[in-house]
C-alpha cells in the first residue's frame, strides 16, 4: 500500500499527470486504487478485468448483487460502455462532466460481474482533472465510493485508509473532496426517467434539461 499526493487545485501538474500514471499503471496491472473525484473518493479498477472488480466487492464487502457504477474520461469513453440516447445526450450536454450518473444500456461487452447481470451500466464523467486523466489513461474504471459497504462515504484519504487498508495498491491523495456527497444517480427508460439516488444535482434540473 501507498500514498501518493498531489494538489490538483489549479488543474493538471507534473506532479498530478505522475500519480495518474502511477495510478493508471496499477489498474492495468489488475490492481485497486483510490482515487478523487468531484463527489467523494473513489475505489477503481479495469472493468473488464473480472479478478479485479471481484476483488473491489470483497474489499468493500458488497453484495454481489449490487451493481457498480463507471467513470469513463469523456462522452467518446462513455460510448465504449454505455448505449446513448437523446434524453443522455441532453444529460450530458446540460451536467457533465459533473456529479451526475446515468444509469442506461450498457454495451454487450461489459461484463455482467459489473452490473450485477444487469442489461444496465450506470456511468459519469468526474468533474475533476486527476480522475479523467486516469480514466483517460486506464481505460473506464470502477466508480463506486471508497468505503466498506454500508459505512459513510469517505470525503478524505484518511477515511478510505482506515476502510480498506492493505487491499488497495495506490491511494492517490488531493485533499478533501470538493462536494463531499455522492452523485446524484439517474435512470434513463426509453422517454422516462427515474431519480435513483439524490446528490447536488436536483430531479428539477434534471425535468429543465430533458425539456430542452
Amino acid at each position: 500500500m501507498r500514498i501518493v499526493k498531489c494538489d490538483c487545485s489549479q488543474g493538471l501538474n507534473d506532479e498530478c499527470i505522475e500519480a495518474a500514471k502511477t495510478a493508471a499503471e496499477d489498474i492495468a496491472a489488475g490492481r485497486l486504487v483510490v482515487y478523487p473525484t468531484d463527489t467523494v473518493y473513489g475505489i477503481g479498477a479495469d472493468i473488464y478485468n473480472q479478478t479485479a472488480v471481484k476483488n473491489l466487492y470483497l474489499a468493500k464487502n458488497r453484495p454481489f448483487d449490487m451493481a457498480l457504477s463507471v467513470a469513463v474520461a469523456d462522452k467518446k469513453m462513455m460510448e465504449q460502455v454505455a448505449v446513448l440516447n437523446d434524453n443522455a445526450d441532453k444529460l450530458i450536454k446540460a451536467f457533465l462532466p459533473g456529479p451526475l450518473t446515468i444509469i442506461i444500456k450498457k454495451q454487450p461487452d461489459v461484463p455482467d460481474l459489473v452490473t450485477s447481470s444487469s442489461q444496465k451500466v450506470g456511468v459519469r464523467i468526474p468533474d475533476h482533472p486527476l480522475a479523467v486523466e486516469i480514466a483517460r489513461r486506464a481505460g473506464p474504471i470502477i466508480a463506486t465510493s471508497a468505503n466498506t459497504h454500508s459505512q459513510p462515504d469517505a470525503v478524505n484519504i484518511d477515511m478510505a485508509v482506515k476502510e480498506l487498508g492493505d487491499a488497495v495498491s495506490t491511494y492517490v491523495d488531493a485533499g478533501p473532496s470538493p462536494l463531499g456527497q455522492p452523485s446524484t444517480i439517474v435512470w434513463l427508460m426509453d422517454n422516462k426517467y427515474e431519480i435513483i439516488r439524490q446528490g447536488a444535482i436536483t430531479e428539477v434540473m434534471i425535468k429543465e434539461a430533458l425539456q430542452c
